[in-house]
């Protein structure tokens, strides 16, 4: 489980292809703690770590990952977020989050609002009853606040902060991010079905 707050951003350093796809991410920081096994958000994915260097780590990715999150676009010096598992005594700062993503959305318009920025992000149809005013999303692994919502089209203020330490700084418009809904509608809608 993680809660969507970013501890530090990272970049793709290698690529290789095994039977699997090995991405290394290169931290810039010391990698205190993380063991073989461990798992990582990287930009929304839960992955584990299957080597381990002073500054940083590396993760197979299955073609069933591949498929359906943004993994598949990403090169060398791809800028990500990352975040550790949370352990039994964090602080759950943003939301519960899995590391399991729903969809893939587009970032539709950017505009500058105060010192913030706003995002307008379209999401897959089969996701649109998920999203919520005032609810919680996780977008490219960061916990986040809905604003407005519009059939397909919601839109999340991101505030200097979240802009300067994450990969928010990065994003232009017609990108695509990883989107995990709230795991409560989730599982309150699943429930809702079966009634």
């Amino acid at each position: 489980m993680f809660t969507g707050i970013i501890t530090n951003t990272a970049k793709i350093a290698k690529i290789e292809q095994r039977k699997d796809r090995r991405f290394v991410f290169d931290t810039g920081v010391e990698l205190i703690d993380l063991e073989i096994g461990g798992s990582i958000a990287c930009s929304g994915v839960c992955l584990t770590a299957v080597e381990i260097g002073d500054q940083t780590f590396s993760a197979d990715v299955s073609n069933e990952t591949l498929s359906v999150t943004t993994l598949n676009s990403w090169k060398v010096g791809t800028n990500i977020n990352i975040e550790r598992a949370l352990r039994g005594m964090d602080e759950l700062g943003g939301h519960l989050v899995s590391g399991h993503i729903d969809g893939i959305a587009k970032i539709n318009s950017i505009e500058s609002d105060g010192g913030s920025k706003r995002f307008e992000l379209k999401i897959p149809h089969n996701l649109s009853k998920f999203i919520a005013e005032k609810g919680s999303v996780c977008v490219d692994g960061v916990s986040l606040t809905v604003n407005k919502v519009n059939n397909q089209i919601f839109s999340i203020n991101i505030i200097p902060h979240t802009l300067n330490n994450t990969i928010f700084e990065f994003y232009k418009l017609n990108d695509f991010v990883n989107i995990e809904i709230d795991l409560i509608a989730r599982y309150v809608a699943n429930a809702l079905e079966k009634t």
